[in-house]
């Protein structure tokens, strides 16, 4: 779970904001519970939600710096990585892209709406940790690009919006993204 933004266009702690009766941070964990593993990659601390939490280990590098971590301290060759704003995420979702996890490629990333890959509700092989160092070393931060050059299984948006509904990506950068 990544939580590492200012969260200055929603106006408050929006992993915190309550959303339909729980927080949008509990929506994306709850989407993660069967989970062997789950911790938050934040700069802040979110004791309420009961898991230990991890600062970026080479801060500066925005998403990529939150992957980096995540992919630092993961036990387990895959791992789901996930924004706290995404709260229409759920376990049938995660599975759906594991089932698409296969030796030959590095991660499993769904398409969204627009045509663009979603880099924050994805997996990622933890062989990529060498790559993503490299990465914010030489200060190449975009997620996207890391995803167009590594082996990636794509999975289109008419498949995951028939499976998961329109709403699947629903990303909370606002106040009134959310319905």
């Amino acid at each position: 779970m990544l939580a590492g933004g200012r969260s200055s266009r929603f106006g408050q702690d929006k992993a915190r904001f309550d959303f339909a009766g729980r927080p949008l941070m509990g929506w994306v964990l709850g989407s993660l519970e069967a989970a062997d593993e789950r911790f938050i990659v934040s700069s802040s601390d979110y004791p309420e939600f009961g898991l230990t939490t991890h600062p970026d280990l080479l801060p500066g590098g925005d998403s990529l710096s939150g992957l980096h971590t995540a992919l630092s301290l993961a036990r387990n060759d895959w791992v789901a990585v996930a924004a706290c704003d995404l709260p229409m995420l759920s376990g049938p979702y995660w599975e759906h892209l594991l089932g698409w996890a296969s030796p030959e490629v590095r991660a499993v990333v769904g398409v969204g709406s627009s045509g663009h890959m979603e880099p924050l509700a994805a997996l990622y092989h933890r062989s990529l940790l060498s790559e993503v160092e490299e990465r914010l070393r030489s200060d190449r931060l975009k997620l996207q690009s890391l995803l167009e050059a590594a082996p990636v299984r794509r999975l289109e948006w008419a498949g995951l919006e028939a499976r998961f509904g329109k709403d699947l990506y629903l990303n909370a950068n606002r106040l009134e993204d959310l319905p």
